[in-house]
């Protein structure tokens, strides 16, 4: 904890994985600037390649905080403070930003703070909407993390449930490789889909049972590995058959149908755990429409479900600036000793109602 810091005005920058991000950020949502540099060297490899996209970050890092000064009109000097993800993510990535914000924080003698990636995706639909505040139940849906988590304050979440294997969007790509629709797999699942019958080739929905009750060891968790595999077998019989080309938009639709079912189950059970009525979608597989559509659906009439527009559902600075701005109102700081971590802690995870999930507050 260091000195109270208004941060009226923050630097963001957000490497975490193969995006660069700049972003300057006024008060809570007045967003002056917002760049993100996407990378598409990595559809060739079927998913980012760590030391190809770090390497790509460290060339454009300075154009890219450049041109996100230019949008805002405010000058480095007219910066209150700067922010940047410390983890979790690559770490070569999460290298190439902390250290470019450390010593920009250096230079011009700037309070700084490390941001958790996945806290920064809760504040992101409050960019949009004054609303989305806490108590909420939030599911956070990427290719490298599937979370539940009952929000009761900023900066106090109970972590209720987690994949017990692949990530959400983990699974999207890796079942868009089976089918051969390249990557990124989740818009070219949904894309598919919407041309499928899902009943064509009916799935099972893991970890979603009727016996399960709330003290159950499984009832918020989710698990995508064995749908994964359904598909597979499913696929190699097509193969077989000769028919696999043709039944591409039903496999799509159904493999999407299963997962979203299991990610609206496990978020209404939080819901009626909690008694909240407010949910937050985030992380890029919160894009998919099916997801949205369906856990509003199954909301009552009166409850709110926030989803960040496209651009702020992947990764972005501009949530890192607004979870930096709440850190900062505490009147935290980081240190130049502050390192980037691959699999760091959430800050604000306290203990889980239930002692079946106390596991729950490990590393991830």
């Amino acid at each position: 904890m260091g000195r109270r810091v208004s941060g009226r005005t923050i630097l963001a920058v957000e490497t975490s994985c193969d995006d660069t991000s700049a972003a300057i950020l006024r008060g809570e949502r007045e967003l002056l600037g917002h760049v993100i540099a996407t990378q598409d060297m990595h559809a060739g490899f079927g998913g980012v390649v760590p030391e190809l996209a770090s390497r790509a970050q460290l060339r454009v890092i300075d154009r890219v905080v450049g041109r996100a000064m230019e949008q805002s009109g405010v000058g480095l000097a007219d910066v209150d403070a700067m922010a940047v993800t410390a983890g979790p993510g690559l770490i070569g990535s999460l290298l190439v930003g902390l250290n470019w914000v450390k010593s920009a924080a250096f230079a011009l003698g700037k309070p700084f703070i490390g941001v958790h990636h996945m806290e920064a995706h809760l504040f992101a639909s409050a960019l949009e909407d004054e609303r989305a505040r806490p108590p909420f139940v939030a599911l956070l849906v990427s290719g490298g993390h599937t979370l539940l988590l009952h929000a009761e304050r900023w900066g106090r979440y109970r972590l209720l449930g987690q994949t017990r294997d692949d990530a959400a969007g983990e699974a999207f790509d890796k079942v868009a490789r089976l089918l051969g629709l390249g990557y990124p797999g989740g818009p070219a699942i949904e894309q598919q889909a919407r041309e499928g019958d899902a009943a064509r080739h009916p799935l099972p929905v893991p970890m979603v049972r009727s016996a399960q009750r709330q003290d159950s060891e499984d009832y918020f968790d989710m698990s995508f590995s064995g749908l994964k595999t359904a598909v597979l077998m499913r696929v190699r019989e097509l193969e077989g058959a000769g028919r696999l080309e043709g039944e591409v938009p039903h496999l799509a639709a159904a493999f999407q149908n299963a997962a979203v079912e299991q990610l609206t189950e496990k978020t209404l059970r939080a819901v009626q755990a909690t008694d909240c009525r407010r949910v937050i979608l985030g992380g890029g597989v919160a894009r998919n429409k099916a997801l949205a559509d369906r856990i509003r659906s199954r909301m009552a009439p009166d409850a709110l479900v926030f989803v960040p527009s496209p651009r702020l559902a992947t990764d972005n600075a501009a949530m890192v600036a607004r979870a930096a701005q709440f850190r900062l109102e505490r009147g935290e700081q980081a240190g130049y000793d502050l390192n980037a971590q691959a699999n760091l802690s959430m800050p604000g995870i306290v203990e889980a109602p239930s002692a079946t999930h106390g596991r729950m507050e490990a590393d991830w």
